[in-house]
């Protein structure tokens, strides 16, 4: 039996009278599952708890199990990547002697200490990211400037996260200090335990920092997670970097920096691509296969694309020119090339990387693999014959393609894809620019969802959040991301009903002007809608091949999900049921959010564009964690 999941926030605590270098912080007992005295499970754990110590005294980890089911035990220590073996022995010592008295009997235990870290359990959770909850000890400061000082952290923050999963080491360790006044300088550690992979210790301390932004605003804190753990504070709390098991990267200039970052991704890279197996991942009991991202080579792709010649040159996005390209298996593929005048860096690029590639849905564009060498940055996808679903719907010679029978197979799978995305992926994530440009068509007209570049991940219990820079498509924003910056899943549930009112009219919804008013196609499709002609709505050419009933139930759906109050709309879980179901009742909708209007009328901005083949705009923008 695993711990019960857990959220514990803690304002303070009550330290144990030790020495301050091995001062318990928290413990976290299993409440579920004891083993008898002398029984083989407490004679294996006896085994167990001494032999994590003496392995991990110089390494500074170590990770076992003793015994055989069901009185096998895992267990794994860790100590804080900044002191001394010395120090780690005694701190070891202390936390192995405590951890009988504080957990006794008890199958399964997690004690933090100041300095080291130890964890055991009847069952398995090496290499694992199973979210049991999070603990934070923060610490009340009067900050002069508090509106600066999350901004500032978040930053600071994110950029030793990077450090510290991808650092060539591999110690999954860094410290950094950072000048925020002329008075206060802010000192950050973070560290993973060596179990996890990059991509994973990545994700942990990601998710580590969205709970610090919830929890302690501009406090100084602790935030301690199963297998990361992260510290801000406002005094040199670590120990000297020529006294550590671990010791940090050394200071180096922007130029230097951002051509070690790229040397670090590639490394990270190369190493999965030459081992060429899956990472097994524990989660809720169930191996989950999670296929590493193979790294192509430039002379392979540009053998591929007849070195990214004007011909095969599919179009342009954001992110830089796409091409099409063909490799030696005979497999087609779009090349996007990070263009070199682009403001994008390394970090941003690993974003997009790490993100896709946890992603595997039929109805999402499918990431083959990248290229980091030299100056080149490039992601490799499979490429779609049919180019998008914007070449179709909006062009009048190809629109007849589009009859009722495809469109409804397009609605039904970009549903499907959101659902993916907010519910049923191993992240939360808000795409935060579904369009028609975005959707790509298979060879078989099956949409693909694709561009992740402004993608955001968010934690399991998290409703919303607000950025000060608005990216995406003016005529699909939802009004409260439009204008005040704040973002959900229901921010993608409006763009997707847009969508929809534009597949089944054929028109969009940023270029529909009436002589008597402007208005945008949601105010259309409302009007003609409340006045009882909705069928008017529905697009000519799909008239006589669309069912009456199946035409106006998807009006009404998109009228939904662009309700102007966020709480109005449906999840994708209950639009995927309306769209399955013509048995389900049908609230009525609300009057779509006028002030978007105001927007959309002669607008086409966008944070990308494209018109042919394979492009998808991708953009690159920075991913906040699950």
């Amino acid at each position: 039996m695993r711990p019960c999941c857990l959220l514990l926030l803690i304002s303070s605590l009550l330290l144990i009278n030790l020495s301050p270098t091995y001062a318990q912080l928290y413990d976290v007992c299993s409440n579920t599952t004891s083993f008898a005295p002398n029984s083989l499970f407490e004679t294996n754990l006896n085994i167990l708890l001494p032999s994590l110590s003496s392995n991990a005294i110089n390494t500074g980890f170590y990770n076992t199990s003793v015994g055989e089911y069901p009185d096998q035990v895992y267990g794994l220590i860790l100590c804080r990547g900044d002191i001394t073996p010395e120090v780690c022995r005694n701190c070891l010592e202390t936390i192995i002697d405590d951890v009988k008295q504080l957990c006794p009997d008890r199958k399964g235990a997690t004690v933090w200490f100041l300095m080291c870290f130890l964890r055991y359990s009847d069952h398995r959770f090496f290499s694992s990211t199973e979210e049991l909850g999070t603990v934070h000890i923060q610490t009340t400061t009067n900050m002069t400037d508090p509106d600066r000082f999350l901004p500032f952290v978040k930053d600071f923050m994110g950029n030793l996260s990077f450090q510290a999963a991808f650092d060539p080491s591999n110690s999954m360790f860094a410290v950094k200090k950072e000048q925020f006044t002329a008075f206060i300088t802010v000192y950050g550690l973070m560290q993973c335990t060596r179990d996890l992979s990059r991509n994973d210790c990545y994700e942990c301390l990601q998710v580590a920092m969205k709970h610090y932004e919830s929890c302690c605003y501009f406090n100084r804190a602790k935030i301690l997670r199963f297998s990361c753990f992260i510290i801000i504070e406002l005094y040199p709390f670590y120990q000297d970097s020529s006294a550590t098991l671990s010791p940090p990267l050394p200071s180096i200039t922007s130029e230097e920096r951002t051509k070690k970052r790229q040397h670090t991704l590639l490394l990270d890279l190369k190493a999965r691509s030459s081992t060429n197996l899956s990472c097994k991942i524990m989660q809720t009991g169930k191996q989950v296969n999670s296929q590493e991202l193979p790294l192509i080579d430039l002379a392979t792709l540009q053998v591929a694309t007849s070195n990214f010649s004007l011909e095969n040159k599919l179009g342009e996005g954001g992110f830089g020119p796409v091409y099409k390209g063909v490799l030696p298996n005979g497999k087609k593929i779009a090349v996007k090339r990070l263009s070199r005048s682009s403001a994008q860096g390394s970090e941003e690029f690993k974003n997009e990387v790490t993100l896709i590639a946890k992603l595997q849905h039929k109805n999402l564009v499918r990431l083959l693999g990248c290229c980091i060498e030299r100056e080149e940055k490039m992601l490799i996808y499979e490429f779609m014959p049919n180019s998008s679903l914007n070449a179709f719907l909006f062009d009048r010679q190809r629109n007849a393609q589009l009859d009722w029978s495809r469109r409804l197979g397009i609605i039904n799978g970009v549903a499907r894809g959101l659902l993916y995305l907010h519910e049923d992926s191993r992240l939360k994530i808000v795409h935060r620019d579904i369009k028609a440009s975005n959707v790509l068509l298979d060879e078989e007209m099956n949409p693909r969802i694709s561009d992740f570049g402004m993608a955001r991940i968010f934690a399991v219990y998290q409703d919303q959040d607000k950025t000060s820079r608005v990216v995406g498509t003016y005529g699909y924003m939802a009004p409260e991301y439009a204008m005040a910056g704040l973002f959900s899943v229901k921010s993608d549930v409006f763009s997707f009903g847009v969508l929809l009112l534009e597949i089944i009219s054929g028109k969009r919804n940023n270029g529909l002007q009436l002589p008597e008013l402007s208005q945008s196609l949601l105010t259309y499709a409302w009007r003609l809608w409340s006045e009882g002609k909705g069928l008017n709505f529905l697009d000519p050419s799909i008239i006589d091949s669309c069912p009456t009933s199946q035409g106006l139930r998807c009006i009404h759906i998109g009228l939904l999900c662009v309700q102007e109050v966020a709480a109005d709309r449906p999840t994708m879980s209950n639009v995927v049921v309306m769209l399955g179901s013509e048995s389900i009742a049908l609230p009525q909708p609300k009057k779509p959010a006028f002030l978007v209007e105001h927007l959309v009328i002669n607008s086409d901005q966008s944070s990308s564009s494209a018109n042919v083949g394979s492009v998808n705009d991708v953009t690159i923008s920075n991913v906040a964690p699950r």
